[in-house]
């Protein structure tokens, strides 16, 4: 099985605080990867780190064979990243956010730059009516896949989605699962995806890794359930995530 993200030995350390010793993690190709954990587990300096925003104090990473250099080029047009709360810039209309990352990273005719980014915003489900709105005219929804689509403007192999369904009713937060599954589908993407949402744990995720104890307990959908880990099986065993399990069936996959 290929491995298309692998973590080795990771530490990162804020001062005498110890988020991740010795973390090991391998990220299979084409799978969607849900990664959860507690407050201060570490989940957004993991995925930092992959990125190269966060020098960690040992330990490597190596993304597509290629290992990653801190504040260095990298593999970063392989990839695309839906931040937290989207991260659009306010003063750019919605075709002029889409296309930033198209324009910075390739020499490619404005023309094309645009008809490209527009026929992003129509994969992610929006209307190319929006593309000279602002981000502060946009619903939350709209704002997510908007930056959704600007995250795959440059055709990545690796999509990272830090909590995509937060702040979205249960609808929008639906609908948003089934467009990251068929986006997986159809692009031959591997996903890597922090979320609290256990609805899209259970729904969308090939396999689950959860932060603790300063590192990683992965397995399937059904594995990590069955997990005797205390925490794990306290999060998982609220109430919430028991109707979240039950109401998609058990699991995506049982394995």
């Amino acid at each position: 099985m290929d491995i298309i993200i692998s973590v080795d030995k990771l530490v990162n350390r804020f001062g005498s605080q110890v988020v991740h010793d010795q973390l090991c993690l391998d990220v299979r190709r084409d799978e969607i990867l849900g990664v959860v954990g507690g407050s201060g587990s570490g989940k957004s300096v993991l995925m930092r780190s992959i990125l190269g925003l966060q020098r960690p104090n040992s330990g490597t990473i190596t993304v597509l064979g290629q290992k990653i250099k801190y504040h260095q080029p990298g593999p970063s047009r392989c990839w695309g990243v839906l931040f937290q709360g989207g991260a659009l810039l306010s003063g750019l209309t919605v075709q002029e956010n889409v296309e930033l990352p198209i324009a910075l990273h390739s020499n490619m005719p404005v023309e094309t730059r645009h008809e490209l980014a527009s026929l992003k915003l129509l994969m992610t489900g929006l209307s190319l009516s929006v593309a000279d709105k602002y981000p502060s005219e946009l619903s939350g929804g709209m704002r997510k896949r908007v930056s959704l689509a600007r995250a795959l403007a440059l055709e990545p192999r690796i999509l990272f989605l830090d909590e995509p369904t937060a702040g979205l009713d249960p609808i929008a937060a639906t609908e948003f699962d089934e467009l990251i599954t068929y986006l997986h589908d159809n692009l031959d993407l591997t996903i890597m995806m922090i979320t609290h949402d256990v609805d899209s744990l259970f729904g969308i995720c090939d396999r689950i890794a959860v932060l603790v104890d300063r590192s990683v307990v992965v397995g399937s959908v059904a594995e990590i359930l069955d997990s005797e880990h205390p925490w794990i099986k306290s999060y998982f065993g609220v109430p919430r995530a028991q109707r979240a399990r039950h109401a998609v069936g058990g699991t995506k996959h049982q394995q």
